[in-house]
């Protein structure tokens, strides 16, 4: 499924109306049947969004979909997120894998609610978590109890930025050691998220990269992204990464104080258009 986006126009060169192709189907003797098919995907998947984030938002929980390429850093910076942010806020996880419980593992007696999607038991296997994979693991969660859900998404940098899961922000964590130039091969991701983690910039030193290119290229691709830059070996940024994590806690509590707002509000950034 990660071959087929959907794009607004201003993801393309010339005019996409409301119903045109989704994608670039020229390849495929079936284009029309599988752009019904997707379309009934995205539409099933975006209507559970919507149930999640009622849920979420009866029980006052910010919600953050996490996603990233393999290696890029996640867990540890969980790790390291759950250590500080234990007397701040009540924190669950939603640990998406294709198998094994081993990043769950990681993040198990730091204080936080935990509850593990492997893709390979029952959904296919996918390299992305979707709305209703997480509905599944939101009974596992008392989230009555919590304050904030990080949804740990499958490492994968193209499918998890297309289906909504029914988070309030969305943040990546990057990892230097992947090259400048992953904004541009990668722009539909980059483009989806409210927040970049520049993460193992311990390693600059290092390394042949240079980070003023990769900031060109991130700027060229979202402009108003906000960029932390992160270690959890050294622990840089990450107060940083904690107080944006409660800042976004706190201005959705405020929003909701606010008469009639909670229908109003809608996540940052659509990765649809």
């Amino acid at each position: 499924m990660g071959r087929f986006h959907r794009h607004d126009e201003s993801e393309h060169g010339h005019g996409h109306g409301p119903d045109a192709p989704v994608g670039d189907h020229s390849g495929y003797a079936t284009g029309t049947d599988r752009i019904e098919i997707l379309e009934r995907i995205f539409d099933e998947n975006d209507h559970t969004a919507d149930a999640n984030r009622r849920d979420f938002d009866q029980a006052d929980v910010l919600a953050v979909n996490l996603m990233s390429s393999p290696g890029a850093g996640k867990t540890a910076l969980l790790r390291e997120t759950l250590l500080r942010l234990r007397d701040r806020l009540r924190v669950g996880i939603i640990e998406g894998d294709i198998e094994t419980s081993i990043d769950a593992d990681r993040l198990t007696g730091l204080g936080a609610e935990i509850a593990l999607l492997n893709t390979a038991n029952g959904f296919g296997g996918e390299c992305h978590l979707d709305a209703p994979m997480v509905r599944s693991a939101l009974s596992r969660l008392p989230l009555s109890n919590l304050d904030l859900v990080i949804v740990e998404n499958v490492g994968n940098l193209v499918c998890p930025a297309e289906f909504h899961v029914g988070e309030h922000n969305r943040a990546m964590v990057y990892a230097i050691t992947e090259g400048e130039e992953k904004p541009l091969k990668y722009p539909v991701m980059f483009r989806s998220v409210d927040l970049v983690l520049v993460n193992k910039v311990d390693l600059l030193p290092h390394l042949e990269f240079s980070i003023e290119d990769f900031y060109r290229n991130l700027r060229n691709v979202n402009p108003r992204v906000e960029v932390i830059e992160t270690s959890a070996r050294n622990g840089a940024g990450l107060d940083l990464w904690c107080s944006w994590l409660t800042a976004r806690h706190a201005e959705l509590a405020a929003a909701r104080a606010r008469p009639a707002s909670a229908a109003r509000i809608s996540p940052s950034v659509s990765p649809h258009g």
